[in-house]
């Protein structure tokens, strides 16, 4: 329920603008896992820039059971449905409120928003930037001074970085320029302007007809282009408030004026990933020091490495990412990071912050895509191309539910070039499923060929092969690629990830092509992958994946085409995927997939049967890897087992040092390589055209032991 008329405090005062009035009225407010949801009494107070609650609508003349200070707020609409949002206070609380229908959620919203805002630019009105005669500054601080004059492309957002970085003790600060907020003031102001305008636009148009004030898109604009202004203006009264502070105390002439101590603590600029000055070399962990000088050179570090399966042992790791605490405590470095983002910016050189990063590269995360290889050898069991067609488009939906690690999105980490993971796994052959039918003369051929290919003897176990690398660093490009020398099938995929900033979820699309080989039966199988997206980024992040992927056999002309649907912005479920696999000469339809790809899939086949996959009870088969000892330096356990360390004790900090160790090591080699001209060397794929292929594919091999057995008969 929602009361639109003036609350009694209200009178009959207008604002400058229509919009801005005390509403009240029944939300239902999250307090925790075991109490829930529960009716409350809120009022949005104009006047004092408050939203305020009470236990009931006869209880509000009490003292309320609690208040935000709107001021520097975020204003969220939630991406769970089309009734959540949030409240997002300066001061790091937070109100997670659902209202009864999207309509009303977004009356509150809006309603919020215009009094955030109002107060936010009446707090930066009331502490106007100081004027440069306030100032009393030596002759080498003067305005006039070489190293104060302005940069030309300096700009707001390049400004605010510079309240991010403390110098160590005995270093001179920047000095502070009381200009340069004058100009940041007006720009923001122009920014303002046109963001006003756009919401009168918005909200002028229909309730109905074809473009409406209700469309999801225009909705989501409007949402984003608020908290964008938010953010911005928060950043932008703490700078004033430092300069206030400042202008209390007494200045001696001669006085540098630097920054104020920030509201994040240091600590939290170290998970914010912000560029620091370490102490001396002496002082770091000699973990750090071991990362730094690890460099090696490219001509001593490229050789491919022959990994004895044997090695491997059962990774009994379960790194499950479902800690919500960092992203709870750490929200304010997550709005800091926000502010300084624009809508469509590319982050693939964005440093985000360590508390975010799952305990795995994303190398490892490719390879554990491949944990259901029971259905993985399957598909090339199948006894006719529309079978086997269906079986892959089978594995391909499971493997995404397990590559994730939890519910809570949070991102692998970047692997440095010249990366690589190595894994692989048994699997007994009884749990294969087979074709019921298969032909004995075919099926010990193939034996005889594996055991040419491995050079020994039959076992009872079926061996899937994983390496990885990361081949280019900008931009970012993993190949990686897997192989069953027992059933000669293989697949090879490259994947360049791009990142993008969607306001208030982050997209990322996996540019690339994947073949499978089964060459028992030779045929070729092309995929895509399909866009990731984090959603509710300022409350608790999920995942969901979204857009259309094909697959595609040329030589048999079947073809499946697999759409992975987002949450609409009302109702709608979550995670669905549905798809279809037909033969394109006669444009017929013999499978057809519907579900979720984290929950149940339902498979409807052309004779009527249907078939029901639970990918929750779906057993999944352990990797085997080296241990960390037995692994080279550039594996993606080894080189970043110090973070992970770091990350499972807790320790944000370390994490972020040895995390950044990396990435300056990295950034040395590349500066080295450049000075002298010297090319990357990859170690285990080679490109070729726009992709890259692994250095010795099966395909190849199976190749040359057949030529060689046609020469000896």
């Amino acid at each position: 329920m929602l009361i639109q008329t003036p609350c009694p405090w209200a009178g009959e005062r207008r604002r400058e603008s229509d919009h801005m009035e005390n509403i009240c009225g029944y939300l239902m407010k999250y307090t925790n896992l075991v109490t829930g949801w529960q009716y409350r009494f809120f009022v949005l107070n104009n006047d004092a820039g408050l939203l305020e609650y009470f236990v009931n609508e006869q209880s509000r003349h009490l003292k309320p059971r609690g208040t935000l200070q709107l001021a520097g707020a975020v204003i969220s609409p939630s991406d769970e449905d089309s009734h959540t949002f949030t409240v997002n206070a300066a001061s790091g609380e937070q109100y997670k409120l659902r209202a009864t229908d999207a309509k009303e959620r977004q009356h509150w919203v809006s309603r919020l928003q215009i009094c955030t805002q109002h107060h936010t630019e009446a707090i930066g009105k009331n502490n106007p930037p100081l004027k440069s005669r306030s100032f009393s500054l030596a002759s080498q601080g003067s305005i006039n001074s070489p190293g104060l004059q302005r940069r030309p492309s300096q700009n707001a957002v390049s400004f605010f970085n510079v309240g991010h970085h403390r110098l160590p003790a005995g270093k001179r600060g920047p000095i502070l320029q009381p200009d340069h907020l004058v100009d940041v003031r007006e720009m923001m102001s122009q920014a303002e302007g046109q963001q006003r305008d756009l919401i009168r636009s918005i909200e002028c148009l229909p309730v109905s007809g074809h473009l409406t004030s209700l469309d999801q898109d225009l909705l989501m604009l409007k949402a984003t282009s608020m908290a964008t202004m938010n953010c911005l203006n928060d950043c932008f009264h703490i700078l004033q408030l430092q300069h206030a502070s400042q202008q209390k105390g007494s200045l001696p002439a001669g006085t540098t004026i630097s920054w104020l101590e920030p509201k994040i603590s240091l600590s939290n600029h170290f998970k914010n990933g912000a560029a620091q000055n370490f102490p001396a070399e002496i002082n770091k962990p000699a973990s750090v020091r071991e990362e730094q000088s690890n460099a090696e050179p490219c001509q001593l570090t490229r050789e491919p490495e022959e990994i004895n399966p044997d090695e491997e042992l059962e990774d009994l790791c379960d790194d499950k990412e479902d800690d919500l605490g960092g992203v709870e405590e750490q929200r304010s470095v997550i709005l800091h990071l926000l502010s300084q983002l624009k809508l469509g910016m590319d982050l693939t050189r964005v440093v985000l912050p360590t508390f975010i990063l799952e305990k795995r590269s994303l190398l490892e995360m490719y390879a554990d895509f491949m944990s259901h290889p029971d259905l993985f050898i399957a598909i090339t069991n199948g006894a006719t191309p529309e079978e086997r067609m269906i079986r892959f488009v089978e594995y391909y939906l499971t493997s995404f539910h397990e590559g994730r690690k939890g519910a809570i999105a949070k991102k692998p980490y970047n692997p440095i070039i010249g990366e690589t993971f190595h894994c692989s796994w048994r699997m007994p052959k009884s749990e294969v499923a087979t074709d019921g039918g298969s032909n004995i003369s075919a099926h010990s051929e193939q034996i005889a060929l594996s055991k040419d290919l491995e050079g020994q003897a039959e076992s009872d176990y079926y061996t899937v092969k994983f390496v990885a690398e990361q081949v280019s660093h900008h931009p970012p490009v993993s190949g990686f690629y897997a192989e069953c020398v027992e059933r000669k099938m293989c697949v090879n995929a490259h994947v360049w990830t791009k990142s993008k900033f969607l306001g208030m979820s982050i997209g990322v699309t996996m540019v690339g092509e994947g073949l499978l080989s089964l060459l028992e039966h030779e045929e070729e199988y092309t995929f895509s992958l399909p866009c990731a997206y984090a959603r509710s980024i300022l409350t608790v992040p999920w995942v969901e994946l979204g857009g259309k992927v094909n697959i595609n056999c040329a030589k048999t002309g079947y073809s499946a085409s697999i759409n992975f649907h987002t949450k609409p912005f009302y109702g709608g479920k979550l995670h669905r995927v549905t798809g279809e696999v037909k033969q394109n000469a006669t444009n017929t339809v013999v499978c057809r997939v519907q579900g979720e790809w984290n929950s149940v899939l339902e498979f409807t086949y052309s004779n009527g049967e249907t078939k029901y996959v639970d990918l929750t009870k779906l057993s999944v088969t352990r990797k085997r890897v080296r241990p960390i000892e037995k692994q080279g330096p550039f594996e993606s356990r080894r080189l970043w087992q110090h973070v992970t360390e770091s990350l499972r004790d807790g320790d944000i900090d370390k994490a972020t040092e040895h995390k950044r160790a990396l990435e300056e090591r990295q950034r040395n080699e590349e500066r080295l390589r450049a000075e002298t001209e010297t090319p990357w060397c990859t170690k285990y794929f080679i490109k070729e055209g726009d992709g890259w292929v692994y250095h010795k594919p099966l395909w190849r091999a199976v190749s040359a032991v057949q030529t060689q057995q046609m020469d000896a008969n």
